[in-house]
């Protein structure tokens, strides 16, 4: 049992709380795995965690967080949320607004006045843009009752696999990963197996780069590959990794990865006893997204609005956060379950679904007074290649567990090949 904490992120809805669940779901599920207990669970060290872009320094400097594009914007009935901080989504953003190619904030405003919301929205959106209406919130954004916030189910049969067995601060020592997700959520689970021992490798396609700190803030333990899955050639060296993986975590869409023979159950046909983990932003229908996007489309950006007439938004990207440890805990479950009884499974969620979590969760009148969290203690810094990079540390927490990182690298460094076993830290 772990002790309830609070942390430190002052808001109308229920945050905290949620940041805090998801974290001892993850360090329960990784105790029982390692055959601890789990706690005791630092709420400020949570908060740290849980807004890590804000505590990142990368040489000294922070990061910018937002590209100039990824903002509210007013629209002739309302607001919209754009998201362009990736350029291939920013060059998306313009054509969409016909407006020119290095338009700036300033010409896309002007460009969004004069659209409704939802013309906005569907004209970037046909150009593989991301906008979305700020909508008002509705009963249906509501968690279903009884629902579990990650789904399980299983994928076909296939005989037990136990654990290799690693010592309790590393109990997935030995366990393989292949990680294709990019921004937050995915890389938060990816990193939770990391620093529980996995041997974690990150697939990323050569030709939409990752932003480079951001694989920083989220890449700790982890080693990184460019490979092309479109090609016959990198479709040939994924096959290799996924003979002998053990988990795969998918966080880009659906109908891009079946494009690319890359569904739960091709997997679970081609390796049997894998287990496949999947995130997206909107569960269904199949449609790009982030985490501001979804808090401004199911109605979170009004009910965190500072004066009732302009859009607000969480103290952290929490939605995001907390998807990822709510997805690791699954994982470590279903590795559990595996050994036991066999079979190839499938964890799913999404950020919409957690927003509906979090809807449902008790809230204030107010956003509360939540003192900020004290980053004592809460914070890693590490030397890349003479550069110092100072990081949040981890946030889960159980008796004799890891309690520091392993240095992130920089992203798309590494050879696509798993680490032999005699190799392993």
């Amino acid at each position: 049992m772990v002790d309830r904490v609070d942390v430190p992120l002052s808001a109308r809805l229920s945050v905290g709380a949620l940041a805090e669940r998801a974290v001892a779901d993850a360090s329960r599920a990784a105790a029982s795995l390692a055959g601890s207990t789990p706690g005791p669970l630092d709420g400020d060290r949570i908060a740290v965690a849980f807004t890590s872009e804000r505590w990142l320094r990368v040489g000294g400097e922070r990061p910018t967080a937002f590209g100039e594009l990824s903002a509210f914007f007013p629209t002739s009935d309302g607001w919209v949320r754009t998201h362009g901080t990736y350029p291939h989504h920013a060059a998306a953003l313009r054509r969409g607004l016909s407006v020119p190619p290095d338009a700036g904030r300033d010409a896309v405003a002007a460009a969004l006045r004069g659209r409704t919301s939802a013309d906005a929205a569907a004209a970037v959106t046909a150009e593989g843009g991301l906008c979305v209406p700020v909508a008002a919130e509705s009963p249906a954004d509501g968690a279903a009752p009884g629902s579990d916030a990650v789904a399980i189910s299983r994928l076909a049969d296939a005989r037990p696999r136990p654990l290799p067995g690693g010592p309790v601060d590393a109990p997935l020592r030995g366990v393989r990963v292949l990680d294709l997700t990019r921004v937050i959520a995915g890389p938060v689970a990816t990193r939770t197996l990391a620093l529980l021992g996995a041997d974690v490798l990150r697939i990323d396609p050569p030709r939409t780069p990752e932003i480079s700190w951001q694989h920083l803030d989220t890449g700790h333990g982890k080693r990184s590959a460019r490979v092309d899955l479109a090609a016959p050639a990198g479709r040939a060296v994924f096959g290799l990794l996924l003979e002998t993986a053990d988990v795969v975590v998918l966080g880009y869409r659906p109908a891009a990865l079946e494009r690319l023979g890359l569904s739960p159950e091709a997997l679970a046909a081609r390796r049997p006893g894998v287990i496949v983990a999947r995130l997206t932003a909107w569960g269904s229908p199949d449609r790009r997204g982030f985490d501001s996007l979804v808090q401004a489309e199911t109605g979170i950006a009004w009910v965190e609005s500072p004066d009732g007439r302009t859009p607000g938004v969480l103290p952290a990207q929490a939605l995001d956060h907390s998807a990822g440890y709510l997805l690791a805990a699954a994982i470590l479950t279903l590795l559990a379950r595996r050994a036991a009884e066999g079979g190839s499974w499938l964890a799913q969620t999404s950020l919409r679904r957690v927003a509906q979590e979090l809807l449902a969760m008790p809230r204030r009148a107010e956003p509360g007074t939540a003192a900020p969290p004290d980053d004592a203690g809460h914070l890693q810094t590490f030397d890349l290649d003479g550069l110092a990079l100072t990081t949040s540390a981890p946030a889960i927490a159980y008796a004799g567990g890891p309690t520091a990182f392993a240095a992130p690298r920089p992203w798309g460094r590494d050879a696509p090949t798993w680490i032999e076993a005699a190799d392993a830290p």
